[in-house]
Order: structure tokens, then C-alpha cells, then sequence
């Protein structure tokens, strides 16, 4: 029994890493509880282990007593009480071992998926989870795929402990550029600053403490082998690297390459940077959403606006007016506060008193204090009323009509007439025509409106008969039926068919094997809006 309890407890020493003295101590705790039943009026029950004979030894209230045999109930009280003992080193074991590689590199294999999440193992039984918020937007795992990322968080979750991962944080870039780049792993080249915006690109400056080893072209490497790997591992996103310079007037043009930059001024109170550039340069120095610049502000730790020299001048202007409006402020000292980069009442009213007073000349505290004041005033003002003039904007209700282009005599009067033929809205309710037709449907006999009635505006004349009263000398036709349709697609037919002119089928009152085709219709017709209700009648 001992030399057993001796071969288990460093079996599972070595596959939980669980130190020896744990286990011992968690055995002899479960012995006592044990004991206790077995002697119920024993004061004192004291239990001993041997670490290296792996003997047991039992005192009661100061008296060894043979080790009993406790029985079946009190076995699996001590078995409950080792095995909640063996976790709980476990766990903290665990939990020791991770929580100091925070932020370091791990490869795990996917296990599987979880609502999104994924379920990483890490070996020994270990799981770990990359949730769906610290994946790069647009990549997608596979069970028995391996993986890399960082550990981000370790957490105690009851008995176990929760390894959360992460391949979005900008440390996951560091660790890839440490693993393929040498250089940076011997400390010969550091990373001084870094900003990333995941699955899209990321920038990382870098400097070299060797003035033999240029430190942006080992990280690229020969023909960009070493950044390729790095790149193929974050799914194509791209990668900038800049080389770093303590001053902002050279860093901040390198961060926002490959714009050309023409001046940067540093205001000193803000932590702004105003950076001018050409128009042509405007776009580039942006980039596409701002994230050029974004990025750029988050490497340098600097807020960066980028303006070309003439909106620059403007905006000067219009701050050196806007402050003008404060009591006590005049020219001269409004444009001393435009020289230390304050815009707007915004800029003004988030200074400190101190960094005014002892920045500006001839500023005293009790002025300092009041402009600041009636700045967060102003500025409140000016918030509050741009959404007003947003919505306040006048819109007309009637848009203006477009011109229409004159057509030729000919074209113009068939236009006409065909437009005459259409009832209006007025038509269809009042029994009339609109105003300015200049005749009346009273005048209007029923040839005259049946002559002129074209095949598309039957429904809309048997519409208004229908409003109408019913008299003796008024007929309404009724819908035709299905037999007459058919007879009708069949003269249709026909008529195509044989090729019957304008002037035959009039000709013939019958319309036996004739049939005129229908006018073109007058509204405008895209493909465009075919192919999309075509679409719409394809889906289910």
C-alpha cells in the first residue's frame, strides 16, 4: 500500500503538475474527515504520511491507533475529498502556469466550434477559448486546424480556469515579427510603437540600435520573404513599417507615408498635430475611410488633422472672429491663442488655467478664467444649435419640373394626341375631363369616344361608365370571358402571321385574321428594371 501511494501520488505529480506536497496534504485532510467517523469521541484525530515510505500514521486525542478499516461510506467520503483537493491544485496550477504568459504566442489545435467561438486545445487537456470578437474579421477555422494567438486574459471560473486568446490585439502582431524577424528576437531591432486595425492593416515602427543593420529592411527581408510570412498568418492584411524617429517632425511624415507632407505644426497644449499637404496629396494622406490617419494618430500618440494650406487659412480666420465675440478678448490676444493651436470654443474650453497663463503673454488668471467660462458656453450654444439647422433646412415641397425637349412638328402633335387620349384622375371620378380640354364629354358622342378608345384603356373607360348612372341609352359591357380571349390571341396570331397592314384591318370591320398591334407604351422602359423584376419573380 505505501510503495503504491508513493508510485501515484508522482504519477500524478507529473501529469497534473501538481506539486507532491499538495497531493500529500490533500490525502491526509481526507483521512482525517475519515477517521473522525470511525472515532466519534476523539477529540483530536492527527493523520501522517510518509513522503518518501509512504506510511500511514494515526492519532487519537495523542494515542497511535492501527489505521482501521473505515468502511464503505467513510472509503468514499475520503475518495470525494482527495478528488475535490486534486482539482483545486490543479486549477491553480493551471492558473499559475498561464497567467504569466500573458500577451506571449501559443499554437493550439480547433476542437470545436461554439457559437461562433471556437474552442482551442492546448494540450494536457487543456482548452482554451478564441471568441468570436478576437478573430480576424473574415478568416474561418477548421476542426483539427493548429492556430496561433496570444493569450489575452486567465480567469478562475469555479473549478476551472478560463484561457481566453486572442488574434485581433496588437501584441499578436509583436509575437509574429519577434518569431520571423531574428533580429528583433536578439533585441538588435525593437519595435517602439505599433497600431493595427485588424484583417485590414496595421503600422509598426521600428528602430535599430546597430547603425550597420538597416532595421526597415530586415524585417522586410530579401525579396519580402520574412513580412510575407507574417502577412500570409494575419489573412492578407497589410502591413506598414516605418522607421521610428524621437522627433515628431520627422516621425509623424514617415507614419503617414505614402502621402507627401509639407509642413507639420505641433500644438504643444492640445497634443495636436496639424499637418498641410497639397490637394492632390489630400485623398492619399487620409486614406480610405481615414484609417491612413488613424492609424498614423495612434502610432505617434497624437491627434493628427490633415488640411491643405488654403483651409488652414480659412479656418485661422474664422477663429480669430469667432473669439473676438468673447468680452475682453481682442485681435491681438485671439491671435495669440490661434498660434498655440486653439480652433475652436471646444479647443478653448478644455484648457487648463495654469497652461494659458504662463503660455500666453499678458493673460492674467482672472481673464483666463472668464474666457474658459464663456467658452463652454459658446461651445454649448453652438452644439446645440447645428442639429437645429440641420433639420431647420428649408425643402421644397414641389420639386422643380424638368425641361422637357421640344419635339418636331409631327412627332410633337402624334405625343399629343396620344397623351389627349389618356383620362386623367379627374376623368375617372367626375365623369369629366379635366379643365382645359376645351369639350365636353356631354358634346362627345358614343362613336366619337369609341373611335378614339385605344386597347389599353378599356378598364380605364369601363371604370368611369361604372361610376356613372345606369340609363336606357348607356350600355356596360361586362368583362370578357375566357372564349372570347382565346378567339383573340387567336386573330392575334394571324394577323402577326399574315402580316396585315394598319389600313387592311380597319378595312375590315370584322377583324377576322387581322389585329393591330398596341402603341408603344409612353413611359420610359430600362433593362435595368426588367432584369430586376425578372429577379424578383425568379425567387421563391
Amino acid at each position: 500500500m505505501s510503495v503504491d501511494l508513493v508510485r501515484i501520488v508522482d504519477s500524478i505529480h507529473r501529469d497534473k503538475n501538481i506539486p507532491k506536497d499538495v497531493l500529500f496534504e490533500g490525502i491526509e485532510s481526507a483521512l482525517t474527515t475519515a477517521a473522525k467517523k470511525h472515532y466519534p469521541d476523539a477529540e483530536e484525530i492527527l493523520v501522517t504520511i510518509d513522503q518518501e515510505k509512504g506510511t500511514i500514521s494515526t492519532t487519537a486525542d495523542g494515542k497511535v491507533v492501527i489505521p482501521p478499516d473505515f468502511g464503505r461510506i467513510a472509503a468514499q467520503t475520503a475518495k470525494q475529498v482527495i478528488i475535490q483537493k486534486i482539482r483545486e491544485a490543479e486549477r491553480d496550477s493551471v492558473f499559475d502556469e498561464f497567467d504569466t504568459q500573458r500577451g506571449e504566442l501559443i499554437t493550439g489545435t480547433v476542437k470545436r466550434f461554439e457559437g461562433g467561438a471556437v474552442t482551442v486545445d492546448l494540450g494536457k487537456e487543456r482548452d482554451s477559448l478564441l471568441p468570436r470578437s478576437e478573430q480576424i474579421p473574415g478568416e474561418s477555422h477548421h476542426p483539427g486546424e493548429r492556430v496561433r494567438a496570444v493569450i489575452l486574459d486567465v480567469r478562475k471560473v469555479g473549478q476551472r480556469v478560463k484561457i481566453i486568446l486572442s488574434r485581433t490585439h496588437p501584441d499578436f502582431v509583436r509575437r509574429l515579427f519577434e518569431l520571423e524577424i531574428p533580429e528583433i528576437a536578439d533585441q538588435i531591432i525593437s519595435i517602439r510603437a505599433l497600431a493595427r486595425e485588424a484583417g485590414y492593416r496595421s503600422k509598426v515602427a521600428v528602430t535599430s540600435i546597430d547603425a550597420k543593420v538597416d532595421a526597415v529592411g530586415a524585417c522586410v527581408g530579401v525579396r519580402g520573404t520574412r513580412i510575407k510570412n507574417i502577412v500570409d498568418e494575419l489573412g492578407g492584411e497589410r502591413i506598414d513599417i516605418v522607421r521610428w524617429n524621437e522627433s515628431l517632425q520627422v516621425l509623424i511624415p514617415n507614419a503617414l507615408q505614402p502621402a507627401e507632407i509639407d509642413e507639420v505644426m505641433l500644438c504643444q497644449l492640445l497634443g495636436r498635430a496639424i499637418v498641410l499637404v497639397r490637394e492632390d496629396q489630400l485623398s492619399l494622406a487620409i486614406g480610405r475611410r481615414g484609417q491612413n490617419v488613424r492609424l498614423a494618430s495612434k502610432l505617434v500618440g497624437w491627434d493628427i488633422e490633415i488640411m491643405t494650406s488654403e483651409e488652414l487659412d480659412e479656418l485661422i480666420e474664422k477663429a480669430v472672429a469667432a473669439f473676438t465675440r468673447i468680452e475682453g478678448v481682442d485681435t491681438n490676444l485671439a491671435e495669440k491663442l490661434v498660434e498655440q493651436g486653439i480652433l475652436s470654443f471646444d479647443d478653448l474650453s478644455v484648457m487648463e488655467i495654469d497652461d494659458l497663463v504662463n503660455t500666453i503673454e499678458d493673460l492674467n488668471e482672472e481673464l483666463a478664467v472668464e474666457i474658459v467660462g464663456r467658452a463652454e458656453v459658446l461651445a454649448e450654444e453652438q452644439a446645440d444649435e447645428m442639429p437645429r439647422r440641420k433639420g431647420a433646412r428649408p425643402q421644397p415641397s414641389n420639386p422643380p419640373a424638368e425641361p422637357v425637349a421640344e419635339l418636331p412638328p409631327a412627332e410633337s402633335g402624334e405625343a399629343q394626341e396620344d397623351r389627349s387620349d389618356r383620362p386623367t384622375m379627374d376623368d375617372l371620378f367626375s365623369g369629366g375631363p379635366a379643365d382645359g380640354d376645351g369639350v365636353s364629354e356631354e358634346s362627345r358622342s358614343d362613336a366619337e369616344i369609341a373611335d378614339e378608345s385605344g386597347p389599353e384603356d378599356g378598364e380605364f373607360r369601363d371604370l368611369a361608365l361604372a361610376s356613372e348612372p345606369l340609363t336606357a341609352d348607356r350600355e356596360v359591357t361586362s368583362a370578357p370571358s375566357d372564349d372570347d380571349q382565346s378567339e383573340t390571341e387567336k386573330i392575334v396570331t394571324e394577323a402577326v402571321e399574315a402580316g396585315a397592314s394598319l389600313a387592311e384591318v380597319e378595312a375590315n370591320p370584322a377583324g377576322e385574321g387581322t389585329h393591330v398591334p398596341p402603341p408603344p407604351p409612353t413611359e420610359p422602359f430600362s433593362t435595368d428594371e426588367a432584369e430586376e423584376r425578372e429577379m424578383d419573380m425568379r425567387q421563391p
